[in-house]
């Protein structure tokens, strides 16, 4: 789309605001609107400006101004402002340079797949997440001082089958139950066709929404793949979308991976394929049908995967989720059909088109510019060193003793973990100037003193139960 287009859209529709968006450092879509006719065509190449200092992760309060340039290609009518609305996404722009902002997480994907193409090795870069949320009816929490909680509720939460609901019906999924269950007791169901169809309105393509296993309310709604940096824009609308539907439903979403205690966490178990000339190169002879290119792409993954984690899985609740010995994926090797693997090669296709990798470990409070950007990057490294993945982990590893387990290497066990592979192996991510030293020194800061230190400092509630006694 043109900016001419745009203001043509704008017009048909009957628009009289454009709201424009873009995303911080750490994945959450900021927004200011204005009144069309105070846009013209040149505002698609001057930008319109806004302060940077009070986005988190960015500029300074001495260097503040910035420049939000919209890309016209993203416009579309917001489904949830009471008035016709046009949206477009921005890109950062710095206002004396006029050169794309290096912390524009945005930027860092486009410049990774300008990189992939660089490289000659491929020129296309899908990716095909799988989000995980839970929809409760209420959440309350404080932090302070003397105060110290958190409290959920769902109509479907397994623990109120004895609550009094006039009547209650008993319809509730079990923990760790709630995997494809039909209604009465998947009480969801129209929601998240809600969801999928005001998704459909922005032009996402929904393959499928059900339940997912924990009990009060955790869903998937799947999109259909897209290239790298048009999936990352889909998926800031799609929790965009989830949210104010729910919201408007008297529901409320949450992303967070473990909210529930000794129940299913929320993933965003993640797949990529590289292609070249519109054909797939990850089919091949090799293992689990995988070409050398689809074993080396998992190698550069598998090798890089503490430091990917850094953004893929990026906070501290990320790792209640994984755990060893409970659901999530924390060993890093590959497997066929094997969902305790980190890198799971999908098999339900005999089709070579549908060869990829599946990387099980990120989780949706990723941002998604800046994660799959590395895990792109982890994979082009694997290609251009021939990084072999190891031997595949085809066994239950239930059955598997401690010591059988130790063999193998694991996530990291903590977001500090994460952050300190991160620090110790990032040159991988600055090939092609794709990440920058600034970026990843500010990611590393920020979440070492706004979140590690934070929760380190507080007391836990359950520490009373541990110790007051004592």
């Amino acid at each position: 789309m043109t900016p001419k287009e745009f203001f043509e859209f704008a017009k048909k529709h009957d628009a009289k605001m454009v709201d424009l968006k873009f995303v911080d450092l750490l994945g959450t879509w900021q927004h200011c609107s204005f009144p069309v006719d105070t846009w013209d065509e040149g505002t698609f190449e001057e930008g319109v400006g806004f302060d940077g200092s009070s986005i988190r992760g960015w500029q300074g309060i001495h260097m503040s101004d910035m420049l939000a340039v919209p890309d016209p290609d993203t416009a579309v009518l917001d489904p949830f402002f009471a008035k016709p609305t046009v949206s477009v996404i921005a890109d950062i722009v710095d206002p004396v340079t006029k050169k794309p902002y290096s912390r524009d997480p945005r930027y860092v994907a486009q410049k990774g797949v300008a990189y992939m193409k660089s490289t000659g090795i491929a020129d296309q870069c899908f990716i095909g997440p799988e989000p995980e949320f839970f929809i409760f009816d209420e959440v309350r929490y404080e932090q302070n001082q003397h105060t110290g909680f958190y409290r959920i509720d769902s109509v479907e939460g397994a623990w109120n089958t004895a609550r009094f609901e006039e009547p209650n019906l008993g319809y509730k999924p079990s923990f760790k139950g709630g995997y494809f269950p039909v209604s009465p007791t998947d009480t969801y169901h129209d929601l998240r066709g809600e969801m999928v169809e005001e998704m459909q309105k922005v032009g996402i393509v929904v393959e499928a929404h059900h339940h997912e296993v924990a009990t009060a309310g955790q869903s998937e709604i799947d999109m259909q793949f897209a290239e790298l940096v048009h999936m990352a824009d889909q998926f800031m609308w799609y929790k965009y979308i989830i949210k104010n539907v729910a919201k408007r439903a008297g529901k409320s979403v949450t992303f967070m991976p473990k909210p529930i205690f000794q129940d299913n966490g929320s993933g965003m178990h993640t797949h990529l394929s590289l292609w070249k000339g519109g054909q797939t190169l990850m089919a091949g002879d090799k293992y689990a049908g995988l070409s050398d290119v689809g074993l080396y792409a998992i190698g550069g993954i598998l090798k890089h995967a503490p430091a990917i984690l850094a953004f893929a899985a990026p906070t501290t609740n990320s790792y209640r989720r994984l755990v060893p010995g409970f659901e999530a994926p924390v060993n890093l090797v590959m497997s066929a059909r094997n969902r305790s693997a980190a890198v799971r090669i999908p098999m339900y296709s005999a089709s070579p088109k549908a060869k990829r990798l599946e990387f099980r470990c990120p989780d949706p409070t990723a941002n998604g510019y800046l994660a799959w950007t590395a895990m792109l990057m982890a994979a082009l490294d694997g290609v251009q060193n021939k990084i072999d993945p190891g031997e595949p982990l085809d066994l239950d590893i239930y059955e598997l003793s401690a010591e059988e387990l130790a063999k193998y290497p694991h996530t990291p066990g903590s977001l500090a973990e994460a952050i300190d592979a991160l620090e110790a192996d990032h040159k991988f991510l600055f090939a092609g100037g794709v990440f920058t030293d600034d970026l990843i020194e500010m990611w590393i800061t920020w979440k070492r003193e706004n979140e590690l230190e934070p929760i380190a400092l507080r007391p836990h509630p359950y520490e009373f139960h541990l110790y007051y006694d004592c």
